[in-house]
């Protein structure tokens, strides 16, 4: 009887060996995903935490203020579209912003229901030593991406999002809030 035989693990079968290499490759590639994002959740966490000690407001604020000084006379609705977030958050930030007398609001024109924002002398400070982008990192960084490696990226995490089930409207919440 031959030893070696005897010790030698068994071979899988060919579509064995390739389904735990490919699970590994999955596995591996899952985890460096998983860094990926880890990393992205870091840069925009460190972005913000500069922000808010240099300004001392925090980087939703500031991406409003931002907003507010760009289109002087900004109603709440088209804040709440420059900043691609639900009218009550952006209405939640001027309260806040406005208590802080960094901005002001005005009611002109036929409908005097409608404000219209504008920035004050504080305002404008607060920006001047706040680092930027002022829309935040991640904001920026996509901008600067391909169109095509976007609409990808954008496909990709709605499969992700379809996995996790996530919540719709979270969406809508500033990453600075998160």
């Amino acid at each position: 009887m031959n030893k070696a035989a005897d010790v030698a693990p068994k071979k899988a079968p060919k579509n064995e060996v390739l389904s735990d290499s490919a699970d590994t490759k999955a596995t591996d590639s899952a985890a460096q995903v998983l860094r990926h994002f880890r990393s992205v959740f870091n840069a925009v966490k460190t972005h913000f935490q500069q922000v808010e000690k240099r300004a001392g407001i925090g980087g939703a604020q500031v991406w409003a203020l931002s907003a507010i000084r760009a289109q002087p006379g900004i109603g709440m609705n088209d804040l709440a579209n420059a900043l691609d977030i639900h009218q009550t958050t952006a209405s939640n930030l001027v309260r806040a912003l406005l208590k802080l007398e960094l901005v002001k609001t005005e009611k002109k024109g036929p409908d005097k229901r409608a404000v219209q924002l504008y920035i004050l002398p504080a305002g404008r400070a607060v920006l001047k030593k706040t680092p930027g982008p002022f829309s935040g990192v991640l904001p920026q960084a996509l901008s600067e991406m391909d169109p095509k490696t976007l609409l990808r990226l954008e496909r990709d995490l709605s499969q992700l999002l379809v996995l996790l089930k996530a919540d719709e409207r979270a969406a809508k919440t500033p990453l600075a809030q998160l």
